[in-house]
């Protein structure tokens, strides 16, 4: 080879906005010119980067498909003098199919369409709901008045290398596209994707493509999108890197809110060379279609008994980070929520963010969070309004900590009362301000949500919801109160994850000041302060103590929507988490308090805003988790009745 086996590639990330197909194309373009201006062959852009990733049911739309297609023509027209090779993500329809496709053009031709081989529909993802899998497909279609080959099996070649395709979901499968491409002859793997960003996924995501380029002996290039795509429910933090058997040899940079192209060379004679030697690879391309698996069947071994018991710890506070993580995770969840508001803010021009700060943990990780996003956007923080809002429950512990910490950050502060708008309110709809019923508590909880949207409307901004993941979970908010807000940055935050997170900010990003003040309200009692306080000015009603240690809870939720397991395992696993801390007795009844309360408040969760999804588990009626409001609780409940009849699990 005259290049000595190096090929020149690049891993593009460019800006998007959501179904605007023509915008989109604008930015690809100026990539791929500059691209070329820098000797780049091969250049590969994210999936769906035509339309972006996050249209969801505008997918079904003609307008889109329609517009998706006219940017394709222009993309070929513009590309005619550009010598370079383009590998752009997009929807393509084949009769009444459409696929999540990756077009391969060349000088204004149509190369070829792979089509993406497996389609996830688990979690956040709900692909099936609009593409179809292409693994089978062979054919021939015409595409832009072109006669192109459709396959996941295309293989393309130039003078210098070949290469393959496969799109994000197909590297997770147990046997990769990716596999069979390599031990067909492809030298490099290029992979468009959509990742978005949870808690370890990154690093996940680097060993399994570090492990796949070197099984594959392969150069693997990677590109997913980035800032633009809804943060609705998600954040994309645009992933670009290069691999070359199972070496990293170039990145871009997370979470940048600017375009990228991520540019290195891959030795493909290198490559070449190493599978030569490798005798493995060799025979595996001859077994390759050959190999069937052997089925042994073994009997089941039972050695459980009436009262068992585990070896392995389980971990009673599964979503917290532990040891050496604790700072790199947090920092990863930081920069997820801040990702989210901050696309949020680019995406409306908000002038102002509107927050109620209580001195409690969630709206002070909510506070935490604008702060940080206006630094990142390079704003004044006197654009966040946070407005404290006493009420009949508010003690001076709250109240004080609330102040100071807003003064500390360097926020806008206010401070409106409720007291007067819920008497006149209550005066209005003939309630007795002495009955401490819930239209007591409720009132005060929506009256300060109608302060907080008007405050908004007036000034330009939106209002940012404090709730978390555990809550949401529990039904623990006013619906149409503190349950609503116009984006929630701690929605798939659980609530001992909220407190580690705040602890850790005070521990390593704030002055002695904030930090008293921080961790004052990481050892506050968890109440709504809805209820008057006791004669000694404390709080009076505590959260924990009317639903139920979070810690409990969370636990429950991470192993009901994590795993999936059933109650009875979820209380055996408990029991063994929380030996010496609960007795059985406590567990099984917060356990049916979950249960019971997680069916029937669904309802809430079937309307609240939009939000990024931070970790494995999500609540999200747009992504996650898609259950009726009006779900029957009693076969979980049953479950966990027979449990509670039988003996105690330990002694």
């Amino acid at each position: 080879m005259g290049n000595y086996g190096f090929i020149k590639v690049a891993a593009a990330i460019p800006q998007v906005k959501v179904s605007d197909c023509t915008w989109n194309t604008n930015q690809i373009e100026s990539l791929v010119a500059q691209a070329d201006g820098k000797g780049v062959e091969i250049i590969c852009f994210p999936e769906l980067a035509i339309t972006g990733y996050t249209c969801a049911d505008l997918f079904l739309q003609q307008q889109l498909l329609e517009s998706c297609e006219n940017a394709l023509f222009r993309l070929l027209d513009v590309t005619r003098s550009f010598n370079i090779i383009i590998i752009v993500g997009l929807p393509v329809r084949i009769n009444s199919t459409l696929l999540n496709a990756a077009a391969v053009i060349q000088k204004g031709k149509i190369l070829g369409i792979v089509p993406k081989s497996f389609i996830p529909n688990y979690r956040e993802f709900y692909e099936k709901r609009w593409f179809a899998s292409g693994a089978t497909l062979n054919t021939t279609v015409t595409i832009c008045a072109q006669s192109v080959p459709v396959s996941p099996h295309l293989q393309f070649r130039t003078a210098n290398c070949a290469f393959g395709i496969e799109i994000c979901e197909d590297l997770w499968a147990p046997i990769p596209p990716s596999s069979t491409l390599a031990l067909q002859g492809a030298d490099i793997i290029f992979n468009l994707s959509a990742t978005d960003e949870v808690v370890s996924k990154h690093q996940y995501l680097c060993s399994l493509i570090a492990q796949q380029s070197a099984r594959c002996i392969s150069g693997y290039v990677y590109s997913s999108c980035g800032f633009g795509e809804s943060s609705q429910d998600l954040v994309f933090a645009g992933n670009g890197m290069i691999y070359e058997n199972g070496k990293l040899i170039a990145e871009g940079r997370r979470f940048n809110m600017k375009e990228q192209l991520i540019i290195s060379e891959i030795d493909v004679e290198y490559l070449r060379s190493a599978r030569q030697a490798n005798t493995t690879f060799a025979d595996n391309q001859l077994m390759a279609n050959a190999q069937q698996p052997t089925i042994i069947e073994a009997v089941a071994y039972d050695a459980w008994d009436t009262k068992p018991t585990l070896i392995r710890p389980i971990d009673p506070s599964p979503f917290v980070p532990k040891g050496d993580l604790l700072d790199q995770r947090c920092d990863e969840i930081f920069a997820i929520q801040v990702a989210g508001l901050a696309k949020r803010i680019d995406h409306i021009n908000a002038k102002t963010l509107v927050i109620g700060i209580s001195g409690g943990l969630d709206s002070t990780l909510a506070l935490l969070v604008a702060a940080k996003t206006m630094d990142k956007l390079g704003r004044s923080r006197k654009d966040i309004i946070a407005i404290t809002m006493p009420g009949f429950g508010t003690t001076d512990r709250t109240y004080n900590n609330a102040l100071s910490l807003m003064r500390s950050l360097g926020v806008t502060l206010r401070e409106i009362s409720i007291r007067e708008a819920c008497i006149q309110h209550f005066n209005d709809i003939g309630h007795d301000l002495n009955i401490h019923d819930v239209t007591y508590e409720n009132s005060q909880a929506r009256e300060r949500t109608q302060i907080l949207m008007d405050v908004a409307n007036q000034e330009g901004g939106i209002v940012v919801g404090t709730g978390d993941l555990s809550e949401l979970a529990l039904g623990w908010a006013t619906y149409n109160g503190d349950h609503m807000s116009n984006y929630g940055v701690n929605c798939s935050i659980p609530k001992t994850l909220v407190r580690h997170l705040v602890k850790w900010v005070a521990q390593t990003s704030v002055d002695e000041s904030s930090k008293a003040t921080l961790l004052d309200i990481v050892d506050t009692p968890i109440s709504p302060e809805l209820i008057p306080a006791d004669e000694n000015g404390q709080i009076k009603q505590k959260t924990e103590d009317l639903v139920g240690p979070y810690e409990l809870h969370d636990f429950f939720l991470y192993h009901f929507m994590r795993n999936a397991f059933t109650p009875a395992k979820i209380n055996f696993l408990a029991q063994q988490a929380f030996r010496g801390i609960y007795d059985d007795e406590t567990i099984m009844k917060w356990l049916h308090t979950f249960i019971r309360r997680f069916f029937s408040q669904q309802f809430k969760r079937s309307c609240v805003p939009d939000g990024p999804k931070v970790g494995s588990v999500s609540l999200s009626p747009r992504g996650d988790w898609r259950m009726p409001s009006d779900a029957i609780a009693a076969e979980w409940l049953k479950n966990l009745d027979e449990v509670s009849s039988a003996l105690p699990l330990f002694s």
